[in-house]
């Protein structure tokens, strides 16, 4: 799930007159313009902007379905794979290292925060109630301790950003902007790997369960509308660009891969929602109809002894 386009660092640097210092961009639109710092003057760059953000908006939805399904039920440790939530992490800290080292945008870098936060608080679920249902007793400060370290992560996830954007050095030769340019398209790679391993785990622990009970599928389904989006954004692009469509796509490959790697990974993931249904409302029949029969059966067996 590459939930960042990743873009390049000079973006900005060309939109700008070294002596003025004013935007060359003269027919641009001005909110993507002030936002992005992105020259967009036709309607088909417009409109790949414009897929970006749903796609953006789409993954900074995601974790939320899943985060109320876990305190609904309590059960998250028996319906997400830990590998799932450990993988996904590590891929948006991957994105977060390679913004830094590309001297991305600062709106870029607190949406990414977002998502890193998104995934703290998804893995200091996890960890909660799997040690709550495996304790024998009640352990009234494991809730506070739960709830001073999500305290203390939302305080460092909000000073980060500033604090990156403050002291991230720029590139002033040639070779080092080529050499962070190689490093973020590195992260972009890695991160892309640690987004296709997660779902790996979790269609495993759906197929040894044979459910998906305790699984919020808007988990799935609106990272798949972020995929799809992402690489409908991309495609949408090509007809307008001036230069090299080919080193165009290059540049944006690690992030393709990923997006449509995971899109058919979630596909496997929505079948395994359709087939395990089934097993799902069995299993919920079952509970709902043994309280009411056995005591019939007792009541049943009492009277015959008279």
């Amino acid at each position: 799930m590459p939930r960042f386009p990743g873009r390049t660092a000079d973006v900005a640097a060309n939109l700008t007159s070294p002596v003025l210092g004013r935007p060359l961009c003269a027919n641009g639109t001005p909110w993507i313009l002030y936002l992005f710092e992105e020259c967009v003057e036709n309607v088909w760059e417009y409109w790949s902007v414009v897929i970006g953000l749903i796609s953006m908006f789409c993954f900074l939805l995601s974790t939320l379905p899943q985060v109320y399904e876990a305190y609904r039920n309590g059960k998250v440790e028996e319906a997400m794979s830990f590998g799932f939530l450990l993988f996904l992490f590590s891929g948006d800290l991957s994105s977060l290292i390679g913004c830094v080292l590309t001297s991305q945008l600062p709106i870029q870098i607190v949406t990414v925060v977002f998502y890193i936060f998104t995934d703290l608080l998804l893995i200091s679920q996890f960890l909660y109630y799997k040690i709550k249902n495996n304790s024998p007793k009640k352990r009234p400060t494991l809730k506070w301790l739960c709830f001073l370290w999500c305290g203390a992560s939302t305080v460092a996830l909000l000073i980060l950003p500033k604090f990156i954007t403050d002291n991230n050095p720029s590139a002033n030769t040639q070779s080092a902007s080529n050499s962070v340019e190689i490093s973020g398209y590195a992260c972009g790679y890695l991160a892309s790997i640690f987004y296709l391993s997660s779902r790996f785990p979790q269609l495993y622990k759906n197929f040894k369960r044979q459910s998906t009970e305790g699984t919020s599928y808007m988990l799935f389904a609106l990272a798949m509308m972020g995929n799809g989006t992402y690489g409908l954004s991309v495609i949408v692009v090509l007809p307008a660009l001036a230069g090299s469509k080919q080193t165009f796509i290059l540049k944006h490959l690690a992030w393709l891969i990923g997006s449509l790697g995971v899109l058919l990974l979630d596909f496997f993931v929505t079948a395994q929602f359709i087939i395990y249904r089934k097993n799902h409302s069995a299993k919920t029949s079952k509970k709902m109809n043994v309280p009411e029969v056995e005591p019939l059966l007792c009541e049943e067996e009492e009277l015959s002894t008279f």
